[in-house]
């Protein structure tokens, strides 16, 4: 069901932006970008629905799903309903990675392929740093305590907020409101195929490497305790989960920014529906951050046409109700 509905927001998706296209243009645009040529009745279509709408779609797609199973993984280990992909300060380690390329770009000579990637790839590795330094920080004993792994990351993240707006300063002002929009969240700027393919496959695998311990997640659920007596390694469950959930974050974060929400609210609604097993649930996840991502991107570049809204701040709007709402029927 839900890869059907996938399909009709992709569709729409495609259809409604600062050109409209018509249905029927639209299949036959489509028709044409699938055999590998452009459109017979309108060219122009062609080239929005090819260059423009279907590498943007593609990204929002792999950004809301890595987000939402990152969150549905963080909630499962900390057993907490209030984590997010964001809990250990990964996006603001991609933030810092992220202007330091931005700062750093113009006095390094780079080819065009790599100074394609470099702002990315910086904040890929800012992420990565930050997700090394926090675990460095939470173990205990040589093991992994959730409490001290939760403080770190808070302090971590306040720790690098600063050094963001200290950064900030530092940048040209033809650079500053850009990345006040990537801050807040943006899918508009265009992907070279090399960081997509990056993309994709950071995202299969960082997803088949938390499925495969969907079954341990489920028995974590009664305790870790528990969970130990049932035979689940539970460092090892937590050691892959928290590795491949925090990889899943940096990448999307260092392509799109910090998209707040996606992998909060995504796990609760899905969770409503399809249970607690974890199974159904990462799945679920998957294509209900990969829907809201889209939704909420479609909504930012159509509202204000021509000009665009942080994709950030639209979810932000829209999820913030409806989580007051879960939380208020949660309680009542």
């Amino acid at each position: 069901i839900l890869a059907v509905v996938l399909f009709v927001v992709v569709v729409i998706a495609l259809k409604f932006g600062a050109v409209p296209v018509s249905l029927y243009g639209l299949a036959k645009d489509l028709i044409g970008v699938l055999i590998g040529r452009s459109s017979e009745i309108s060219s122009e279509y062609g080239m929005i629905i090819r260059e423009i709408r279907l590498p943007r779609i593609a990204m929002g797609i792999f950004v809301g799903a890595s987000l939402s199973v990152a969150g549905t993984s963080f909630q499962a280990l900390l057993r907490n309903p209030l984590a997010d992909p964001y809990v250990l300060g990964v996006s603001y380690g991609a933030a810092v990675g992220s202007i330091l390329a931005l700062i750093a770009e113009p006095h390094i000579a780079l080819r065009p392929e790599i100074a394609a990637v470099f702002t990315p790839l910086g904040g890929f590795l800012g992420a990565m740093l930050t997700i090394a330094v926090v675990f460095l920080l939470g173990r205990y004993r040589g093991e992994i305590e959730n409490r001290t792994l939760l403080l770190s990351g808070v302090i971590a993240g306040m720790f690098l907020s600063a050094i963001i707006v200290l950064l900030i300063t530092m940048l040209p002002s033809s650079s500053t409101r850009g990345m006040a929009v990537w801050l807040m969240g943006d899918l508009s700027t265009p992907m070279p195929p090399i960081l997509g393919w990056v993309l994709r496959t950071g995202f299969f695998a960082g997803f088949a490497l938390i499925y495969l311990t969907a079954s341990d997640l489920n028995l974590l659920l009664a305790g870790e305790k528990e969970a130990m007596h049932l035979g689940v390694d539970v460092r090892k469950v937590q050691f892959v989960v928290y590795l491949a959930a925090s990889a899943l974050t940096g990448l999307a974060v260092s392509v799109s920014g910090s998209i707040g929400y996606v992998g909060l609210l995504v796990p609760h609604v899905m969770r409503l529906i399809f249970g607690t097993d974890y199974r159904m649930l990462l799945p679920a996840a998957a294509f209900g951050g990969a829907i809201a991502v889209v939704i909420a991107d479609t909504a930012a570049r159509t509202i204000a046409a021509p000009s665009e809204l942080p994709v950030g701040a639209i979810t932000a709007i829209a999820g913030a109700p409806l989580f007051i709402y879960l939380l208020r029927r949660r309680l009542a």
